[in-house]
């Protein structure tokens, strides 16, 4: 009688919000490993070009992405534009397990406590989606950030102010050399207390603005439930605004956090954020916190629609029989 009465009382749109409990763990990582990093080599090229547009001394900071792009195509061929893919790749597999582990638990534990609240359905996944957010960005820049300085450390090599490696073991072991294990954590403070919120408002805007469209659509309060073409529409079109909105707010952050990961000719003393802050104002003002705007733009708005596509599919890959 009780499973009875929780199937009558579940919400009609229970197949495009799947939780925790119901998904095979193992079947959801190794599903999310492989088609994470399909979807990140479909992106790294994005990544490589915002990285050269944001060094500075590059030659190319103040041109349009399509041109770094087809300069980098010119001098480097293929391989130029995925450089560090494969040291990213491999060294995301870990990384993807713990984070995924924790947005799917925290986010369960969150829904959970805040149904003994009255507020709207929007309003709830909203909160819950962004608690989960930022915890598991919290938990990925623990794992990340190393990962992060030796990836754009490998797609900058050959520029002006950067130092010279032969891949990314030489990275790891030089920049430990130079500046102890913190040097492994460059922009680590910064990228932790500025990303994990704008984590919890993205997942935070993609679970409201689901929501939204799905109320708009008639599905939340009918009893009927939404195929699967709609479903993948819907959570496409959130994870695009999602994307959206971050790539503004968090631009001028991450154009900071590469630089300070990647350049050693500040003068005397380590990098700072500080120097690093300067230095941009002093090369081009404001508008230089925005460098590589259009690329992180389009990398953030394919990202979130494509991994929330990808998330979303994998977890349907993944529930229990």
């Amino acid at each position: 009688m009780a499973v009875e009465a929780e199937a009558e009382t579940a919400p009609p749109l229970a197949e495009a919000d799947i939780h925790w409990d119901r998904l095979d763990k193992t079947r959801f990582h190794v599903t999310g490993a492989i088609l994470f990093t399909a979807q990140s080599a479909l992106l790294h090229p994005t990544a490589v070009v915002k990285t050269r547009m944001q060094v500075a001394g590059s030659g190319t900071s103040h041109a349009r992405g399509i041109s770094v792009f087809s300069h980098i195509l010119k001098t480097d061929g293929i391989p130029g534009i995925f450089r560090g893919f494969g040291t990213s790749a491999i060294g995301s597999i870990p990384g993807r397990v713990l984070v995924l582990s924790t947005l799917e638990l925290s986010k369960d534990v969150s829904r959970k406590y805040l149904e003994r609240f009255n507020m709207t359905e929007a309003m709830r996944l909203g909160i819950a989606n962004g608690v989960a957010g930022m915890l598991s960005n919290l938990v990925s820049c623990v794992y990340y950030v190393p990962l992060d300085v030796v990836c754009q450390r490998l797609m900058v090599q050959g520029l002006p102010g950067t130092m010279a490696c032969n891949g990314p073991f030489d990275i790891i072991s030089k920049v430990i050399k130079a500046e102890g294990i913190r040097g492994m954590y460059r922009g680590f403070g910064l990228t932790a207390l500025t990303q994990s919120p704008a984590s919890a408002l993205w997942w935070g805007t993609y679970a409201t603005t689901q929501q939204m469209i799905w109320r708009s659509l008639g599905y939340v309060d009918c009893g009927n439930k939404p195929s699967n073409a709609e479903i993948v529409t819907v959570q496409a079109s959130a994870g695009m605004v999602a994307g959206a909105v971050s790539s503004v707010i968090t631009m001028p952050i991450d154009t900071v956090k590469t630089r300070l990961q990647v350049m050693d000719n500040y003068g005397g003393g380590n990098p700072s954020v500080t120097k690093t802050a300067r230095a941009l104002l002093k090369e081009d003002g404001f508008r230089g916190f925005y460098r590589g705007f259009g690329p992180r733009s389009l990398n953030m708005s394919l990202y979130g629609t494509t991994m929330v596509v990808t998330y979303e599919l994998i977890k349907r890959l993944s529930v229990k029989q």
